[in-house]
């Protein structure tokens, strides 16, 4: 099977050492995302970020041929259980008409403060990518 790894030229990718996408045949498997810019600048409350976020995690799908459709998982992380709901608001108006399965958790840190959520995802891509 070919293996296709997508790089996002994000800040975090050379220095940790990773990929934002990697598909493996019909698997997407999606790095955590952050709403991060590009200089890796965070701002915007959970909601706002939760968005950002997903902005991120589509660019990085389409890097390797799929899209929100293909997404069978989703995992959020949260700096607060308390924003549980504008980030679950932001992820619906996203997800609504996907329902992929999602797991939401709190930790107790990320890489920068500023940072209220990450979200990976995993995805199954039935249609054949021309590289």
């Amino acid at each position: 099977m070919k293996r296709i790894n997508f790089s996002s030229g994000g800040k975090w990718e050379p220095i940790i050492g990773y990929s934002r996408a990697v598909r493996v045949g019909d698997l997407v498997f999606v790095s955590g995302c952050t709403a991060a810019d590009a200089n890796g600048v965070v701002s915007g409350d959970a909601y706002t970020q939760t968005k950002k976020t997903l902005e991120t995690l589509r660019f990085a799908l389409e890097g390797v041929g799929a899209t929100l459709s293909d997404v069978v998982r989703t995992r959020m992380f949260v700096r607060n259980m308390n924003d549980w709901q504008a980030i679950g608001q932001a992820h619906g108006e996203v997800f609504g008409h996907i329902l992929p399965a999602a797991t939401m958790l709190e930790v107790s840190r990320f890489i920068s403060p500023e940072m209220l959520v990450e979200i990976e995802a995993d995805a199954v891509c039935l249609l054949d990518y021309a590289s």
